[in-house]
């Protein structure tokens, strides 16, 4: 009798014990996903799409191809519709909108327009783009580059996939005026 009662209390004891283990290996795995989400924001692609449209766009720019920019600026609307918002913290999808907002419209502006008006688009683009990246981060190596005369100027950034200057701005009237500013990723 006296050990039925110590097998009864072990069994309590040892239950009770494997409930808390269990409620900590649950309690630290909702904290290693929180860190992993936190990590794969600034290792995310899921800018990817809207970069690779933007390539097009630059691309076309610094070869003076108003088509092909109209193409780029086409799957940067595509890009922005299939976002994946839910993949987003709340404050990270508040500010996502209205950066988003603002590229689309520049955007909009590119596919409809003659290259010079496709710059001007492209410039706000370019920040546009840019605070996206800084807001969800790349999986993407990318260089922000700066060019002085750009915007009358003023100085206006772009993004690149290569450290090599190539500018749209001005395109082969002065393909190679500007600087890597900072490299991404």
């Amino acid at each position: 009798m006296k050990n039925s009662i110590y097998a009864v209390a072990f069994a309590i004891l040892f239950l009770s014990a494997c409930k808390n283990d269990a409620k900590q290996a649950e309690s630290n795995d909702v904290n290693s996903k929180e860190i992993q989400a936190d990590a794969t924001t600034q290792k995310s692609d899921l800018t990817s799409a809207i970069i690779d449209g933007y390539m097009v766009l630059k691309n076309a720019l610094v070869n003076e191809d108003s088509e092909k920019a109209a193409e780029g600026g086409e799957m940067m609307l595509i890009a922005f519709s299939n976002f994946e918002m839910d993949k987003l913290t709340e404050s990270q999808h508040t500010k996502y909108m209205e950066i988003a907002e603002s590229a689309k419209e520049h955007a909009e502006h590119i596919v409809k327009n003659p290259i010079d008006h496709q710059r001007e688009h492209f410039e706000e683009l370019s920040k546009d783009v840019n605070d996206i990246i800084a807001l969800v981060g790349t999986d993407k190596t990318l260089y922000q580059d700066f060019c002085p005369m750009a915007s009358n100027n003023k100085g206006a950034i772009w993004l690149s996939e290569t450290e090599e200057i190539n500018n749209p701005y001005f395109g082969s009237k002065m393909l190679k005026c500007g600087s890597v500013q900072k490299q991404i990723n």
